[in-house]
């Protein structure tokens, strides 16, 4: 579904990516996971064709990352709420629905999908920091995408609708599309099925949870993490 060759990120002198790979198979939720500045949303918006790279190759769906067979089958969550603030949450979501030639009942039900169906007449700049990424969230699911690549999209929510985005993550994945979420929240990692662990740019794990722990001699994927740092530490 989704492949990474050789991928060469620079901003200035700095290298953000060094000659990443990575394969993210269909149908799963991949958690790609790691401290902040190690790389994760470069990569993401790589994958959504909108980061200039120096070298290497990403190729979504077969077609590479960007190109316009893509636009309407990748669906796109940034960190910072992209929706239109004196729009209500409803109108936000049939707008981006109608982008996609699709009626308000797809856009109604993303907006319940994501808790905000009490809300739906609220204009987006009266809403909490919170449910703006809801509201996004919402945008960035209505055209049910084949591919879903979501940026820290649980940050800021209660452990309750926590649950609740990640069952409908899981759905997602379980009706064919690939969904790829970033975190640095450790406990979000066992919810995935396959883990990206990212440090300084470098992938220093690619497996499922369990493996990853297993690998580690751990339990504990935060300190499963820090012994697969220490690890990489020791061989550079």
């Amino acid at each position: 579904m989704i492949e990474v060759r050789g991928l060469v990120v620079r901003r200035g002198r700095r290298v953000v990516l060094d000659g990443f790979d990575c394969e993210i198979p269909r149908g799963s939720v991949t958690g790609l996971l790691g401290p902040s500045g190690s790389g994760k949303t470069t990569l993401m918006r790589a994958i959504v064709g909108v980061q200039i790279v120096a070298a290497g190759t990403v190729t979504v769906l077969g077609h590479p990352a960007g190109s316009a067979p893509l636009r309407r089958r990748i669906g796109y969550l940034t960190q910072a709420p992209s929706v239109y603030a004196d729009l209500t949450v409803r109108e936000n979501v049939r707008y981006f629905a109608s982008l996609y030639r699709l009626g308000v009942q797809q856009a109604d039900a993303a907006v319940e999908a994501v808790g905000l169906g009490s809300h739906a007449g609220q204009l987006v700049s009266d809403l909490s920091g919170g449910q703006r990424s809801r509201a996004s969230l919402a945008c960035a699911i209505v055209s049910r995408p084949e591919v879903l690549v979501l940026d820290e999209p649980t940050v800021g929510q209660d452990p309750v609708l926590r649950d609740e985005l990640w069952d409908h993550f899981r759905r997602l994945a379980a009706d064919g599309a690939t969904v790829l979420v970033s975190s640095h929240v450790m406990d979000e990692a066992n919810r995935c099925d396959r883990l990206l662990l990212i440090r300084q740019g470098v992938l220093i794990a690619d497996d499922t949870p369990a493996a990853v722990k297993r690998s580690a001699g751990t339990d504990d994927l935060d300190q499963a993490f820090l012994r697969l740092i220490q690890n990489q530490e020791v061989t550079a």
